[in-house]
């Protein structure tokens, strides 16, 4: 349970220092649209505090309501950990990462599964956005089976045993459509810094890297965490680091 409750912390501390960063966000761009604002709020704010309010319960369940029950940690997943799943479900695959390239207006939406119309607003072609959408989408339902049946699972090893694969299905689209989207977006980036003014080829530059760095921070928690599940399933290492991976996504939103 070590693991588990260093992962819930850490989730927590990075909630926190998201929802400062959101505080700043709101204070110094007053002249955002009310549909942005509105999804950082709901997306964001909304969703991430039910994450850390579930994960929070799950903990307390585990380390205080079921106290000297250690056969407990065999029985049915607690309601409030399946509901993380849920959130997470919404943060990652629907929602919360906002690109920098909305700075330089190249197209207004801010949220994840809608993060490749950034790609669209540079290509006008559109078999890659319409990939990653069906990626976001098959990992949105995939999330969502994941959390009806943990609801109903009689045991842990029970639900790992017959959802294994759906768990892992989830990870590798993951970090495929973190590719997807990292590798289109740094190729359209630098075939228009080819053409730019020094000033705005700087920018780029900048665009670039951090495209780049997003895009790995993100496909390295997934692949991380698929192999912790895949060497370490029988304990709560791999639920400690799927606990803080949601919060990589507004963090880096806001950063």
């Amino acid at each position: 349970l070590g693991a588990l409750q260093i992962g819930v912390l850490v989730s927590v501390l990075l909630f926190g220092i998201t929802t400062s960063q959101a505080y700043v966000y709101y204070t110094r761009f007053p002249d955002d649209s009310v549909k942005l604002k509105a999804l950082h709020a709901v997306f964001g704010r909304c969703c991430e505090l039910g994450h850390a309010i579930c994960i929070g319960h799950g903990l307390y369940t585990y380390t205080v309501s079921d106290y000297g029950q250690p056969e407990r940690l065999l029985g049915p997943i607690p309601k409030s950990i399946v509901l993380a799943v849920f959130f997470t479900g919404v943060i990652e695959p629907c929602g919360i990462r906002e690109s920098i390239l909305c700075d330089i207006r190249l197209t207004p939406q801010s949220v994840q599964s809608f993060f490749s119309l950034r790609i669209y607003g540079l290509s006008k072609k559109l078999y890659i956005p319409a990939l990653s959408w069906i990626l976001s989408f098959v990992r949105f339902i995939d999330n969502m089976v994941g959390t009806a049946a943990g609801l109903r699972t009689k045991s842990m090893p029970g639900y790992f045993a017959q959802w294994e694969w759906l768990i892992m299905a989830d990870w590798c689209i993951s970090v495929t459509n973190d590719v997807v989207i990292t590798v289109t977006l740094v190729s359209l980036l630098h075939r228009q810094r080819t053409n730019a003014y020094k000033r705005t080829a700087l920018l780029m530059d900048k665009l670039i890297a951090w495209t780049i760095e997003t895009g790995m921070l993100t496909s390295v928690m997934s692949i991380l965490t698929l192999a912790l599940f895949i060497r370490e399933k029988e304990s709560f290492i791999w639920v400690s680091v799927y606990f803080v991976e949601p919060r990589l996504f507004s963090n880096s939103l806001l950063a």
